[in-house]
């Protein structure tokens, strides 16, 4: 599945478009490196968002099309969420 897709599907991200830009705009890390919003996501990535302050990690624990919005925490696994400083 597509990065920008598992982003909107897993709702770390609400809207693909959205997921989209953040990954042209270099605020998406896979594996620690940038990625493109058509990187294929696999069980065991590292997702890195950067929100504004906020650096959200989780770790990619399943890949599905469809997923009810209640379920959709289930896909990954929260790593760090923290605000970064200002230096």
């Amino acid at each position: 599945m597509r990065l920008d897709k598992y982003l909107k599907v897993s709702r770390l991200i609400k809207r693909r478009t959205v997921a989209n830009s953040a990954c042209d705009n270099g605020l998406v890390l896979v594996n620690d490196k940038p990625a493109r919003a058509s990187y294929e996501v696999k069980v065991g990535d590292r997702i890195a968002l950067h929100f504004g302050m906020r650096l959200l990690t989780v770790e990619v624990l399943s890949v599905q099309e469809l997923v009810r919005q209640s379920e959709a925490a289930m896909m990954y696994r929260q790593i760090e969420n923290r605000k970064e400083e200002t230096a």
